[in-house]
């Protein structure tokens, strides 16, 4: 998934995308609400992940506005303020649900996939396959032919994003907005690199090759 983190305490923020991207997703961060707010209006996400009290402007303001302007993103408010009062403010401010501080990580993460999945139905595909390429997401398992093939967090995910795409032309900036965070040079060889190894452990050994490159274009997976 694609998501937003608005949050000004940055060692919360800083653990918080780290365990997110362990968990194969891409973590946009803002440090205010204003910023926060002009990067959830310009831009897709799957989910965002909003603390109420903010510099510049409070989470409920962002989410009050983004709903007038017909954002349907799901929305986790973080705060500390933990009382059924504040919950309840929260919801009704546009709020899909509310998570209150301190918080275990694997709650958040459970609490993020679910409204994911609420919001995008098509998403919640466990398994890709393409010939005898096989993905699971919640096993985080790849299998060629029967035997199994371990990939870095990365790779997982660029995988993942290509077989969600089987038999379509992938771009590099595609690649740089959904699998790496949007800050990234699209002149860097991060992708060539980490496509590279993927081929590697993808192809090698296998008379019929996935992994395709298209000159000029980008990036291929089919049979």
């Amino acid at each position: 998934m694609k998501i937003l983190l608005i949050e000004d305490d940055r060692e919360a923020a800083s653990y918080l995308m780290q365990a997110l991207d362990e968990a194969g997703h891409v973590t946009h961060h803002a440090s205010d609400g204003e910023t926060g707010y002009a990067m959830a209006s310009s831009m897709d996400y799957d989910v965002l992940i909003v603390d109420r009290m903010l510099p510049r402007r409070d989470g409920l303001s962002i989410v009050e506005s983004l709903r007038v302007e017909g954002s349907k993103t799901p929305v986790l408010i973080l705060s500390a303020l933990g009382e059924v009062d504040d919950r309840v403010t929260g919801l009704r401010a546009g709020g899909d649900d509310y998570l209150a501080k301190p918080y275990a990580f694997t709650e958040l993460l459970a609490r993020v996939e679910v409204l994911a999945r609420r919001s995008s139905p098509s998403e919640a595909a466990t398994a890709y396959e393409v010939g005898d390429l096989k993905l699971d997401r919640l096993s985080r398992k790849v299998e060629r032919e029967g035997e199994t093939i371990l990939l870095q967090p990365r790779e997982f995910r660029l995988l993942e994003y290509l077989m969600k795409n089987a038999g379509k032309v992938v771009t590099r900036t595609m690649l740089l907005e959904n699998v790496w965070d949007y800050h990234f040079d699209p002149q860097t060889n991060v992708i060539d690199v980490h496509m590279s190894r993927l081929r590697s452990k993808i192809d090698k050994g296998h008379a019929n090759p996935l992994l395709h490159t298209i000159r000029g274009a980008g990036y291929m997976i089919r049979e």
